[in-house]
């Protein structure tokens, strides 16, 4: 993708409930024997419930934006973006099958978007909207949390540094030779952004399948895959319950230090985790003074993260050196 400056510029972050739907269904549908941690737990459930957004699973890898819109401001609601989708108008549906099927011959899956838009994409929503309370709202909150913190970073990495150094460190998949922005995938494809803007969207699902969305006239979206998938496995069916580092610090502040895994702030641990703030801070404060976690400010916000001490204690005690590897 060849990125003009004026594109570069406008580069912004933001999070889509809508394509984490997408990504959760395709990262079921890519590995059918078992999903990889730390998504175990979350796909025993899931996987009983795709029969509402069967749909995303018989499309090819290659579809048209109007089923996934991009979202139009930094923290959409899963809702905000059902709306979007319901509101589709016919001619952006029929530019968009017309650009990914020229010879006319639309896959059957589509067919009812052109022929009765309106019932395809109530009945689209609906279903979505049924598979995200069933699989992945009792998740959000601790998604969100880590979402919220790949932002913040992200952000503030851009507000810093600039676009080149935040593309430059985006993902291992993702290369940055200005002007030129490369996602390594199986499928060839090259297009030019001129004069539009550059749309980046981290997701917990994504589990290095990189997503980029060219159909819109003014708007280039590119995903990748989000710090704080962890916290997936953090559930509480998924968490050993006397594991070496509770039983060490007990299992309040062992929650705290293995959520540090991606820096976070006192709410967002609380929202992760599900402990009010003020226990939040007094765990805070326990592993402050053992000097196993460190605090620095961002902005009007503290980021806490963990020493060299604490990630020992986290890779020796309380999960394995590969599962550490992967959050880091």
């Amino acid at each position: 993708m060849e990125i003009d400056e004026r594109t570069l510029s406008r580069t912004r972050i933001a999070i889509s409930p809508l394509a984490e739907v997408m990504c959760s269904l395709a990262l079921l549908q890519r590995n059918p024997a078992g999903v990889p941690w730390p998504y175990e737990a979350w796909a025993q459930r899931a996987r009983s419930l795709t029969g509402p957004v069967s749909l995303y699973c018989d499309l090819p890898s290659v579809s048209p934006d109007f089923l996934c819109p991009p979202p139009v401001t930094a923290m959409p609601t899963i809702g905000e973006q059902l709306d979007l989708l319901r509101a589709t108008p016919a001619e952006v549906i029929e530019a968009e099958l017309a650009k990914h099927y020229p010879d006319g011959d639309v896959l059957p899956v589509l067919r009812p978007f052109r022929n009765d838009r309106q019932a395809a994409l109530d009945k689209l929503a609906d279903g979505v909207q049924e598979y995200w309370d069933a699989a992945i709202a009792p998740y959000w909150p601790a998604m969100r949390a880590a979402l919220d913190e790949e932002v913040l970073l992200r952000a503030r990495a851009l507000a810093a540094d600039g676009p080149d150094a935040l593309l430059a460190q985006l993902h291992e998949r993702i290369r940055w030779e200005r002007p030129v922005l490369t996602l390594k995938k199986p499928l060839e494809q090259a297009f030019t952004a001129v004069n539009q803007r550059l749309l980046l969207v981290p997701l917990i699902f994504s589990r290095g399948a990189l997503m980029c969305s060219g159909d819109q006239p003014d708007l280039v979206m590119v995903t990748y895959q989000s710090r704080g998938a962890a916290v997936l496995a953090d559930a509480p069916a998924a968490r050993p319950a006397d594991d070496r580092l509770s039983v060490l610090l007990g299992r309040g502040r062992a929650a705290v230090l293995r959520a540090l895994t991606v820096p976070a702030t006192t709410t967002g641990l609380a929202t992760t985790l599900g402990l009010a703030p003020s226990t939040i801070s007094e765990h805070l404060a326990g592993l402050l003074a053992a000097g196993v976690v460190h605090r620095r400010r961002a902005g009007r916000r503290v980021l806490y993260g963990l020493e060299p001490a604490g990630t020992a204690l986290v890779t020796l005690l309380g999960e394995d050196s590969a599962r550490t590897e992967f959050v880091s």
